[in-house]
């Protein structure tokens, strides 16, 4: 056995093409005990044997000189056939010009006549075979057998080809992914599915002919390339969807391009198109954009919020997340009165250090996780509320929030319940807010679940009112016990009149429905002094506190106590 793991139970076949009976023994006898010899008279025969017979062959040995066809056009036409033109060919010539010729042709080797060196043939003729069939797996490695794109590791070499050549050179990586393509091989079927990844390497190939640009598909619907860099890609991908639609008649097909231009060649490969796909995963499902472009800003709040989302349960369970109060104050009597509290969200990050609600909230809310946080804040709250009625004899109702997400949990009321049951408390001790936003998603399902938990004792607060889109008839639908106004209202109102007027209005909107009116971010003495004319009973802002750790709010409700002393 050789080095390529050739052994004598498998032998290569090998075409003696050779009009001299003598010539084809000798040739055959040198052969024979190594291969399986066949045997052609001129090329007509050979041609004839090569494109009808299923024997598959390793080897051509041809004559030059025949009758009826001669080797030079038989070579020809091998090399034109894209069956035949994989089948390595050894010319026999005793003329050296017709070798020459025959290499430019396509021969890949010659031997010289007469054959009165057979350990030189017989090396030949391995070398030949070996080399073919190490191409042959090396070509079967490269490209993806259905988009005939390079496969991924031949992909990456190629880059690295691409960069020695010029490391000055400027360059771009692309993702293009097919939007939801498991869903089309599900609906229409495997076949379906490989047409149409067929069809998106034809396109891209077509799209990036003028220049430098290799491409690999690394996985079932991502493809990449390295491209020359372009300044802009307006107009590049433009129509790539409607042709796919059309051809494969699937109307809502689309496709999207993350773009990492300029690439650091600093950085690896597989870093470079991870930019270039973080780019392209950011716009999922946002058919208004088909194009992402990568930049370091953008990644680095990605990393920040995927650290954020990796951490949230190491801070729920080493509580890092704290609950802060603020007070609610009611403002109609003599001396403001301490009626309530909210409970609101802070994280002490070990590493990170304080992070702004502003940075999380949002974050927890567009994936889900906004449920964890909730129900964390829910039974803190309710903790908190048990403890300042065990050491202070003192009843405080907290106001907690209640997201959308939360909001259609089926046990939503079962939580909510066994958390109160858990501390010994009433649902008149823990408040629920709601946002206007969540009311005008599904205002028939909303209603229904808060009426269900009003059933059951819960006050709803409803949440920035003024900012949402509510209209005036579905407000007076909607079952509430308390408004809150904006704060962004209650900041400008003794600045903006637009703004006073829109305070203005929500308070008669308050009456109207006959519930308190809560306004937040109040900072002012002369925005206690207005709003307390308006009719306004309850105040939450910086002028009476900012929200305040559990332990440094103990002095408003010892406060409080005394006044009623």
């Amino acid at each position: 056995m050789n080095e390529f793991g050739y052994s004598g139970l498998l032998k290569r076949r090998v075409l003696v093409v050779e009009d001299e009976a003598i010539n084809r023994e000798i040739l055959g006898n040198m052969l024979s005990e190594s291969y399986d010899v066949s045997y052609a008279e001129n090329g007509a025969q050979a041609l004839e044997m090569l494109r009808e017979s299923r024997i598959r062959y390793s080897l051509i040995l041809l004559d030059l000189l025949m009758p009826v066809m001669s080797g030079e056009e038989l070579l020809g036409k091998i090399k034109e056939d894209e069956l035949l033109s994989g089948i390595p060919v050894i010319v026999m010539t005793s003329e050296k010009p017709a070798e020459v010729k025959s290499i430019k042709m396509g021969a890949d080797d010659f031997i010289t006549k007469p054959y009165d060196s057979p350990e030189i043939i017989l090396a030949r003729c391995e070398r030949i075979i070996q080399l073919y069939e190490e191409k042959s797996i090396l070509r079967s490695a490269e490209k993806d057998d259905l988009t005939d794109l390079f496969t991924h590791e031949f992909f990456d070499e190629y880059v690295r080809q691409i960069d020695s050549y010029d490391e000055n050179a400027y360059d771009d990586a692309i993702v293009l992914n097919i939007e939801h393509f498991h869903m089309i091989n599900e609906m229409f079927g495997r076949g379906t599915g490989d047409e149409i990844l067929k069809k998106v390497a034809d396109m891209l190939v077509h799209k990036f002919e003028n220049g430098v640009c290799i491409g690999c598909r690394p996985s079932a619907d991502y493809f990449y390339l390295y491209v020359d860099h372009r300044d802009s890609y307006d107009g590049v991908f433009d129509g790539m969807s409607e042709e796919l639609a059309k051809y494969s008649h699937i109307p809502k097909i689309r496709l999207r391009a993350g773009i990492y231009q300029n690439v650091d060649k600093g950085i690896s490969i597989d870093e470079r198109f991870d930019h270039a796909k973080l780019a392209c995963d950011r716009i999922r499902g946002d058919y208004t954009k088909q194009i992402s472009f990568y930049s370091k800003e953008l990644n680095d709040a990605d990393l920040y919020n995927e650290r954020l989302i990796n951490d949230i349960d190491d801070a729920i369970a080493n509580r890092d997340l704290v609950v802060f109060y603020q007070p609610k104050y009611g403002i109609q009597s003599d001396k403001p009165v301490l009626r309530s509290a909210e409970a609101l969200i802070r994280w002490k990050h070990p590493e990170l250090g304080m992070i702004s609600p502003g940075d999380f909230i949002p974050l927890f809310e567009s994936n889900g996780l906004i449920q964890k946080l909730d129900h964390y804040v829910w039974a803190e709250a309710a903790s908190q509320i048990r403890k300042w009625k065990d050491e202070f004899g003192y009843t405080l109702p907290v106001s907690v929030n209640v997201s959308r997400v939360d909001i259609y949990n089926p046990d939503l009321e079962k939580r909510l319940l066994e958390i109160l049951d858990d501390n010994d408390l009433t649902t008149s001790e823990l408040m629920l807010e709601i946002t206007e936003s969540a009311y005008a998603d599904d205002a028939k399902g909303l209603t229904d679940v808060v009426n269900s938990l009003r059933d059951k004792g819960f006050r709803i607060e409803m949440d920035d009112f003024g900012t949402g889109y509510s209209s005036l008839n579905m407000i007076t639908g909607i079952p509430i016990d308390v408004l809150k106004i904006d704060m962004k209202f209650i900041r400008n109102m003794n600045k903006d009149e637009k703004s006073l007027k829109l305070v203005e209005l929500v308070m008669d909107i308050a009456r109207f429905l006959n519930v308190p009116a809560v306004a937040e971010g109040v900072e002012e003495a002369s925005q206690v002094e207005k709003l307390k004319e308006m009719g306004c009973e309850l105040i939450q802002g910086y002028y009476f506190s900012k929200p305040v750790p559990a332990e440094e709010f103990n002095r408003f409700i010892v406060s409080a106590k005394e006044e009623k002393a």
